[in-house]
């Protein structure tokens, strides 16, 4: 749905963006993360059509940013980190004159405009004016414009900027239903919220493309492997004993328990071999494996979790390295952009 091949942005001598090469699947919702600078914003703006691309192409739903970009625009609902609303008039005023430029036809505007406040809770707010509306309403406001005319593709920046709490996680399942109907691009200074709402991320960093996939696998690349943390009841020698058994186990850090209460229990920490759909030496969950060797022991798990990174510990990792390393180095366990 979304398909940029190298491209490229240049403001006078400096290259905001460079031979970015990335797609995104019709209903996928990805998320766009990168520091202040790396140039989010303006590869948001030439998906969208509001800016050409200096090298390279943008196309969107099948159609070129640069042939025919009003065309473009009508297949894209975008929301700027701040929303262009105009203050003076009503919610309810304000989205029927969306309706109207974006093409909705007049027997179905009233209704349609009706839809997408319910949509995004503003509907309460339909008769206030816009620019008497707190930081949260106004951005919920820009999102219904966004969705005025449905279109396919919605691109977000800074979606939740203003929000309160309830409002963030109400936004946050709003946009996981939107998935599937449409496809979403999303950038977000709130990592937590990145990883809880999009199944795959793109980071970015001096304007290049430094990696892609889902939280999940970049967190297995980084680590080189998964990392679990067990607590079990029994004796030490017995606990190694199990573990040895199952494939791919390596780097077993056993440490006993803390108090009284805890002497005949161990807390574990291991690095397990895997791919990068987490499945071990013999093609099977690894807990699984786990549990098993530890059932045939007679060992029972107390607790048992995955020590993987956060996305935020990812994001780091990747952009630390890259600003170590030189813009044209390539991270650690990731694959080359535009893979």
């Amino acid at each position: 749905m979304i398909e940029l091949v190298g491209v490229g942005k240049q403001f006078g001598r400096r290259w905001a963006v460079q031979d970015l090469t990335c797609s995104v699947e019709q209903g996928e919702v990805l998320g766009f993360l990168g520091p202040n600078g790396a140039g989010k914003t303006t590869t948001m703006r030439m998906v969208t059509g509001y800016m050409p691309p200096t090298t390279g192409s943008v196309r969107v739903a099948g159609i070129d940013a640069l042939d025919d970009p009003v065309r473009l625009k009508r297949r894209v609902g975008y929301l700027p980190e701040t929303p262009p609303i105009y203050g003076e008039m009503t919610v309810r005023g304000f989205l029927h004159f969306v309706a109207e430029m974006r093409g909705v036809p007049r027997h179905r505007r009233r209704r349609h405009v009706d839809h997408v406040m319910e949509q995004v809770g503003v509907a309460d707010v339909a008769g206030r004016l816009a620019g008497r509306l707190s930081r949260g309403y106004r951005q919920r406001v820009g999102l219904a414009a966004a969705l005025v005319g449905d279109p396919p593709v919605l691109v977000l920046d800074e979606p939740t900027s203003g929000m309160d709490p309830q409002q963030i996680v109400e936004m946050r399942r709003l946009i996981k239903d939107l998935a599937g109907r449409h496809t979403v691009l999303l950038s977000s200074h709130i990592l937590p919220e990145v990883a809880s709402t999009c199944q795959r991320v793109l980071i970015i960093n001096r304007g290049r493309l430094i990696a892609q996939d889902s939280p999940q696998k970049l967190s297995l690349r980084l680590r080189q492997g998964q990392r679990l943390r067990l607590e079990v009841r029994g004796e030490p020698a017995r606990v190694e004993a199990a573990l040895s058994e199952v494939p791919g186990v390596q780097d077993v850090h056993l440490a006993s328990g803390d108090g009284e209460w805890a002497r005949d229990r161990v807390r574990v920490e291991l690095q397990l071999a895997t791919d990068e759909s987490g499945a071990s030496g013999g093609g099977t969950d690894p807990r699984e494996a786990i549990f098993f060797a530890m059932a045939r022991h007679g060992l029972p798990i107390l607790e048992m979790r995955s020590m993987d990174l956060s996305l935020e510990e990812v994001f780091m990792q990747l952009v630390t390295h890259e600003n170590l390393a030189g813009p044209d180095a390539q991270a650690p366990g990731t694959a080359q952009p535009g893979r």
